[in-house]
């Protein structure tokens, strides 16, 4: 049986195909359409998803939708007649998109999908978000924490997952949102909303969270069970165009930050104030989900769940025994939700537990493959070399202790936000200047921004206190201090003069607060990238590496082997990976031998590249 998975018309459209409940294909609309965040009917990912089962839209026995727009409808009026004077503007913004499409939907899914007759199923949208944890978890009974801006009604969602069976048992409602307020700080702080919210996580680091009286029991109550309810004064989301409204530059004693301002130790004191808020909402929501449930294991989804900072934070306050965040936990991660609640609680399917997780390790998307990459390549003049699949592993980790920055393009895409190996771009995390310089000359990007390290996962306790794996990048932990460095040149240096100090001996995924985002990597479930980092150790005894998503600031990440050309030629990466071709930059030294970046080179704090240091 064929199950079509949807999100669409709100952000990151996607799709995703089951076929008798297992995963063939899921890619999101934005990597196709390159327009980050596409949030149109995911036509090309549908597409690509048929493409890849072999089948037709005639064959797909019914379709899921993420959820309910008629709930969602009800909660804009309701919201419209309880301010009609405020709410004109977004009213007549918001009608025609709902009159003309999303209030008909089944239609629009008809209309978009030529030749499917199926039956259209439409699921609740924090229902399909905990589907999307508990049912590829690799947990038989699990506690479920569902946080994100909000879902028809619902904004924070705990439950129980056991066997095929998922129950929401306690819920926040509309407008009290931990996510909503996330976004709204967000925006306060000069970023955009649903976009850059991990930019504000990024900054905390670089503050202290000294307006924390501002917030709490002003902007917002905060709960013992971990539930929130917003000073509605300061937020206009409700009803407006706007996020917050001017009380709020006044009650915080500065005015909103202008996109492309000067980042100020104020903007970092309030990243890291709002970072405090919501991780301590996440414990507490967290601490009620197992006094409810008594499960010794938790599954979280939903935006919120990739506050990866706070998802740390839960497991080293040791709530539970294991966690497990699906890798889509946005609305994207929806589709695959919504489908598999269709097999599994409406069909009553079993759910087989095998003790690993029914993501494949997030590789769903479409393949790169040298049967469209070579003929490409030559339709253009390219000079390229072909490496063996045995010998890329070795070659790739040469030219990484080499002090190159490889753009690595191999198999099938990541479905999610992050990059996990298979459209990465790569670095040597021993190099003190290769934070900024991907930053700033591949990635062109802010400064501030940290890189996260793919580890080989037998080795993790080399480097952190951590006994859960993390495949998908999405725990924040501190490294060990055997491994840090430079602690009181660190203590003394404030805001982005922090960048200029060596903090371990892996300084370029070392944030200034001495966290690691970090990725564990298996064979079984990698592939070909763990037997990368392998080779690197080898070479340098570093059992890790950089691994960053591979695009430029605004875009998605890449999909296909042209996106993949277009922005190595547009960036400072040195080589380019397309499945087994390689392709370099002129002057690019493809057998140049490691480079030795230990002892007075660290030590010193002496970058091997120039640093430039840049607000935005």
């Amino acid at each position: 049986m064929w199950i079509l998975g949807i999100s669409a018309l709100y952000h990151d459209s996607a799709a995703c195909l089951l076929r008798d409940g297992e995963l063939v294909a899921a890619a999101e609309e934005e990597r196709f359409s390159r327009r980050k965040g596409d949030d149109r009917f995911p036509k090309q990912a549908i597409a690509y998803c048929l493409t890849e089962a072999g089948i037709r839209a005639s064959d797909v026995d019914c379709v899921a939708y993420y959820d309910k727009p008629v709930l969602t409808f009800s909660r804009l009026l309701q919201s419209y007649l309880e301010f009609p004077f405020q709410s004109y503007k977004s009213f007549k913004r918001a009608m025609p998109l709902w009159i003309n499409q999303k209030l008909k939907m089944p239609k629009i899914i008809e209309d978009n999908i030529p030749g499917f007759n199926g039956e259209i199923f439409f699921c609740r949208h924090h229902e399909s978000h905990a589907a999307s944890a508990f049912f590829c978890s690799p947990f038989e009974e699990a506690a479920i924490v569902v946080a994100d801006g909000v879902g028809e009604w619902a904004t924070t969602s705990i439950g129980e997952g056991k066997g095929n069976s998922i129950r929401l048992l306690k819920e926040v409602r509309f407008p009290h949102s931990i996510g909503l307020f996330y976004s709204a700080m967000t925006h306060y702080l000069g970023f955009k909303v649903n976009f850059d919210e991990y930019k504000v996580m990024g900054l905390a680091p670089y503050g202290e969270p000294r307006y924390l009286d501002k917030i709490l029991g002003h902007l917002i109550d905060l709960k013992e069970d971990g539930s929130v309810a917003l000073n509605l004064d300061y937020f206009d989301f409700t009803y407006g165009l706007h996020m917050i409204n001017d009380r709020i530059a006044l009650h915080l004693g500065r005015p909103e930050r202008n996109s492309g301002e000067a980042i100020e130790q104020f903007h970092m004191d309030m990243a890291a104030s709002v970072q405090t808020v919501t991780t301590e909402a996440v414990l507490r929501l967290t601490q009620t989900a197992k006094k409810i449930t008594g499960q010794d294991r938790l599954c979280m989804a939903g935006g919120v769940a990739l506050n990866c900072v706070a998802n740390g934070a839960v497991y080293r306050k040791g709530i539970f025994r294991d966690i497990y965040i699906q890798p889509a936990a946005g609305d994207a991660g929806g589709a695959i939700g919504a489908a598999l609640q269709i097999w599994h609680q409406l069909m009553g399917k079993s759910r087989q537990v095998n003790g690993t997780d029914r993501m494949q390790g997030a590789y769903l998307g479409p393949r790169i493959e040298n049967a469209k990459v070579m003929p490409f390549l030559d339709s253009i003049g390219a000079e390229y070399d072909k490496v063996s699949e045995d010998q890329l592993p070795p070659k790739v980790a040469r030219w990484l202790a080499a002090g190159h920055i490889v753009g690595f393009c191999h198999g099938r895409m990541e479905f999610g936000p992050r990059a996990l190996g298979a459209r990465s771009i790569l670095g040597d995390p021993r190099n003190p200047g290769n934070q900024s310089r991907i930053n700033l000359k591949v990635k062109y990007r802010e400064s501030f921004r940290p890189f996260a390290p793919a580890v080989i996962e037998e080795r993790v306790k080399k480097f952190f206190d951590m006994d859960i794996p993390s495949p998908y990048m999405l725990i924040v932990m501190p490294i060990l201090g055997g491994q840090r460095k430079g602690e009181k040149e660190n203590a003394r240096s404030e805001g982005l003069n922090k960048l200029r100090v060596v903090r371990s001996t892996v300084p370029a995924v070392t944030h200034v607060d001495y966290s690691v985002r970090l990725q564990t990597v298996t064979e079984e479930r990698n592939g070909i990238f763990y037997r990368i980092i392998s080779e690197f150790e080898k070479l340098t005894g570093c059992p890790m590496i950089i691994n960053t998503s591979f695009n430029v600031r605004g875009e998605p990440i890449v999909c296909d082997h042209e996106d993949a050309l277009r922005c190595f030629l547009m960036t400072g990466i040195d080589i380019l990976v397309l499945d087994t071709c390689v392709l370099a930059k002129p002057g690019v030294d493809l057998s140049a031998p490691p480079r030795k970046l230990t002892g007075s080179t660290e030590a010193k704090g002496k970058p091997c590249y120039r640093e430039i240091f840049v607000q935005e």
